[in-house]
C-alpha cells in the first residue's frame, strides 16, 4: 500500500519529473481516478473517453506511477492497451456473466486433508528468497526474464523429478513486454478442455532502487509453486485440467495477463474458474484471508472459497479466518479474467488499508514478514483445497446430485424467496446461517424447527447456506436468491 500524498506536494514532486520526452501509452481505467489524475497532471493525461465510469485514456508513464503510488493502494490501476482503438474498444465490449451456480461442491475430504497437512512453510519461504535475491525482477530488465526462464526450468525439473509426463510448461510471449509469462498445465484425465486456474504475477517493480517484490509478488508464486509440489507428492492426478499462471508486467497494467486470458477467450476456452495469489505473506490484519469484493469478482466463486474455508479450515490442525475487503479497478491480474468473462477471485493477505506498506520499494523483503512465510502457508492449502474440489469432473459433480439425499451434505431448493431445506433433521442442529458473497451473515436462526425460510428481506444476489450441527460437523451449499 502507498499512502497518498498531499495534493501540492505530489504536484511538486511529480511535476518535476514531466517532460516533453515522456513517453506515453494507452490504457483503461476507472472513470473517477482517471478524472482525479487529469486534475492533478492535465499535460500528462488525456481522457479520451468515459462510458459507465470506465475511461479510455493517454498517459505518461510518469502520471501512472502517481495513480499506481498514491491514489491507489494495490496494482497498476489501469490496464495497458496497444492503442487508441484498442482502448475504445473495451469501454464498448460487454462482459457476459453467467446466472447459473457454478457446478463446485466439496468431496474430496481424503484427498484435500492429506494435500494440506503436507503444506511446508520453510519451502515457501526460501523461494520467496530466491526470488527476492534477483535485485528487480521488473518486466523490461534483463533479471524479469532471467526470472520467468528460472521458474519456467524450476517447475519443469519438479515435474520430471515426480516422473509425470502429464505436465507441460510454456512460455507466452507478449508484444509489449521482453518478459514472458510462464504457463503449466496438468491435464485432466477425464475433460481436459475444461481448467482450473491459479496465477499470479512474477514481476516486481520500484520507485527507486531496486525492487525485491519479496511480498509482491514473490510470496503468491511460492505458493503456487508449493502447491505444485504437494500436488506432485501426493500423485494427485485431476480429472478436469489445472493450470498455473506466472505473468509478467503485471505492475506495468496487467500486460501478461490480459493478454493470455484474451487469447484464452477468444479461442473459447472452457475456463471453470480462476483464482488469484498476488501478496500473501504480510499479515497486516486481524483476520488472515481477505477476500476482494469488488464488483467484477464472482460472488459465486468467492462464496465456494468461503465454503472450503467453512469446511476444511473452521476447526481442526488448519484453521484460519476470513474477512473481505476492496481492491478496486484492474488491481491484479483476476481483473484481466473477470473482464474476459470468466469467473474471477482474489484472496488477499490483508485489509487492503492494512496491507504490506513496504511494496514498490527497495524494502519489500521477507524481513518484513518476520523471514518466515507462515501467513503465505495458509493461502497456499486454500489454493490446493480450491484445485483438488474444483477439478473433479462433473460426472463427480452429477453423482453428488443424484445421491445428494444419502450423502453428508446439504440439499436446498428456493422456490419463491423461500429457502427450502431438504434433507435435515432438525434434532441435531445448531444453527442455521446465510451468508452473503463476502462473509457476512445476514440471517442465522438457532435451534431452527422448519425446513422453510424466508429470503423476503435479502436481495437478489448469491448466498450461502450453512448448516452447523451438535457435534460441529458442517453442512453448507450455495442457492441464487431470485
Amino acid at each position: 500500500m502507498k499512502k497518498q500524498l498531499p495534493l501540492l506536494a505530489a504536484v511538486f514532486l511529480y511535476g518535476a519529473l514531466f517532460s516533453q520526452d515522456s513517453q506515453s501509452f494507452h490504457a483503461t481505467m476507472d472513470g473517477k481516478s482517471a478524472q482525479a489524475l487529469q486534475e492533478l497532471f492535465p499535460k500528462e493525461v488525456s481522457i479520451l473517453k468515459t462510458i459507465d465510469n470506465q475511461s479510455a485514456v493517454l498517459l505518461t508513464e510518469e502520471a501512472a506511477h502517481h495513480l499506481h503510488r498514491n491514489i491507489l493502494t494495490h496494482g497498476p490501476g489501469f490496464v495497458y492497451q496497444n492503442s487508441a482503438e484498442t482502448a475504445l474498444d473495451v469501454l464498448n465490449k460487454k462482459v457476459s456473466k453467467s446466472s447459473q451456480l457454478l457446478n463446485l461442491t466439496i468431496t474430496e475430504n481424503d484427498w484435500v486433508n492429506h494435500s494440506i497437512g503436507k503444506v511446508n512453510a520453510d519451502n515457501i519461504k526460501n523461494h520467496i528468497s530466491t526470488l527476492e535475491a534477483y535485485g528487480t525482477r521488473r518486466h523490461d530488465n534483463a533479471k524479469g526474464k532471467q526470472a520467468a526462464l528460472d521458474l519456467k526450468a524450476k517447475w519443469e525439473t519438479m515435474i520430471a523429478a515426480a516422473g509425470r509426463t502429464d505436465i507441460s510448461v510454456v512460455l507466452f510471449n507478449h508484444t509489449a513486454t521482453p518478459m514472458p509469462s510462464v504457463l503449466l498445465k496438468i491435464n485432466g484425465n477425464t475433460t481436459p478442455n475444461e481448467s482450473v486456474i491459479i496465477g499470479g504475477h512474477l514481476d516486481s517493480i520500484s520507485f527507486s532502487g531496486q525492487a525485491p517484490g519479496a511480498d509482491d509478488n514473490a510470496s503468491g508464486i511460492a505458493s503456487i509453486t508449493e502447491m505444485l509440489r504437494v500436488l506432485l507428492d501426493i500423485k494427485f492426478k485431476p480429472q478436469k485440467s489445472i493450470e498455473m499462471m506466472a505473468f509478467s508486467a503485471e505492475e506495468v497494467g496487467l500486460v501478461g495477463s490480459n493478454d493470455v486470458a484474451t487469447n484464452y477467450a477468444n479461442n473459447n476456452k472452457n475456463v471453470v474458474a480462476y483464482v488469484q495469489f498476488d501478496m500473501t505473506n504480510y499479515k497486516g490484519s486481524n483476520k488472515d484471508v481477505y477476500l476482494t469484493t469488488d464488483s467484477y469478482n464472482s460472488n459465486d466463486l468467492n462464496l465456494f472459497l468461503i465454503e472450503l474455508m467453512e469446511h476444511y479450515n473452521k476447526t481442526g490442525s488448519h484453521v484460519f479466518t476470513y474477512g473481505n475487503t476492496i481492491c478496486n479497478y484492474g488491481c491484479s491480474d483476476h481483473f484481466s479474467w473477470a473482464q474476459n468473462g470468466y469467473n474471477a477471485a482474489f484472496p488477499f493477505e490483508a485489509s487492503f488499508n492494512d496491507s504490506n506498506p513496504y511494496i514498490h520499494s527497495s524494502n519489500d523483503k521477507l524481513s518484513v514478514s518476520g523471514n518466515n512465510a507462515n501467513h503465505a502457508a495458509k493461502f497456499t492449502k486454500l489454493g490446493l483445497e480450491f484445485v483438488i474440489e474444483a477439478a473433479k469432473s462433473s460426472q463427480a459433480f452429477l453423482a453428488v446430485q443424484d445421491q445428494n439425499i444419502n450423502k453428508n451434505d446439504l440439499k436446498i431448493a428456493v422456490e419463491r424467496k423461500v429457502l427450502k431445506l431438504l434433507n435435515i433433521d432438525f434434532k441435531n442442529v445448531k444453527a442455521l446461517k446465510i451468508m452473503d458473497a463476502s462473509g457476512r451473515i445476514v440471517k442465522e436462526i438457532l435451534n431452527p424447527n422448519s425446513n422453510s425460510i424466508s429470503l423476503e428481506s435479502l436481495k437478489e444476489s448469491y448466498y450461502l447456506c450453512i448448516i452447523e450441527n451438535n457435534n460441529g460437523t458442517i453442512k453448507s451449499s450455495k442457492f441464487i436468491n431470485q
